[in-house]
């Protein structure tokens, strides 16, 4: 068919060229343009070629897990708002700081310092920061890490440290076992005539025949 097509045009483009008529010169250039047309809808459409990937057996080594030497030494001090923290580290590149706020906690992560990495970092805080208001400014000699307090006031510690002189609760809601444990004591601690007193009081406590915070019933 497409042989044929090209015949065609080519015989009408001769004609085309002798023609003297306005009229035939036009019904030609028409014809002319159809055929065209034609043809270039039946010309096949070419199919990309799409080159076969080649195996080159290789693999991409994954890089190593970096290490960090932990910054256990370091100063800061506080104000009504604010805590500074300050961390002694020459050669800081400000664009190779890794920061992570946390609402009791921070850590601070200094990569490619003079060849090593670094970090600064305390899991549990004393009292809660603001994250989104904390920041690290590196200077030549230093780097200062500033948290913002979530709520003013004077912190005694940066560290949080559990109250080991918390009162036992249990106790202080059972005043009959902070009697039990004086006697305890006082059995321990007193003489003979003192260990009998206490050994009968202790009986009759168990026995339910007194009472020792009212006396005997």
């Amino acid at each position: 068919m497409a042989e044929d097509l090209a015949l065609d045009l080519e015989e009408l483009r001769q004609l085309h060229s002798i023609a003297k008529r306005p009229r035939i010169v036009s019904l030609l250039s028409s014809e002319i343009r159809d055929l065209e047309k034609l043809s270039k809808e039946s010309l096949p459409v070419p199919t990309p070629q799409i080159p076969t990937p080649i195996s080159t057996m290789t693999k991409v080594p994954s890089g190593p897990a970096l290490t960090y030497a932990t910054l256990g030494s370091f100063s800061w001090d506080q104000d009504n708002d604010k805590i500074k923290v300050y961390v002694f580290l020459e050669g800081v590149d400000e664009q190779k700081i890794e920061t992570e706020f946390k609402t009791t906690s921070f850590d601070v992560k200094f990569h490619d310092v003079q060849g090593k990495n670094y970090r600064c970092a305390i899991p549990k805080l004393n009292k809660e920061i603001v994250p989104e208001k904390c920041k690290v400014v590196v200077k030549p000699t230093k780097v200062i890490i500033t948290l913002t307090k979530a709520s003013k006031g004077n912190w005694l510690d940066l560290h949080y440290k559990e109250d080991k002189l918390k009162p036992n609760l249990d106790k202080e809601k059972d005043p009959m076992a902070g009697i039990m444990d004086l006697m305890k004591n006082m059995y321990e601690e007193g003489d003979e005539e003192m260990k009998k007193t206490i050994a009968k009081a202790w009986t009759d406590a168990r026995s339910g025949n007194i009472d020792p915070l009212k006396g005997y019933r």
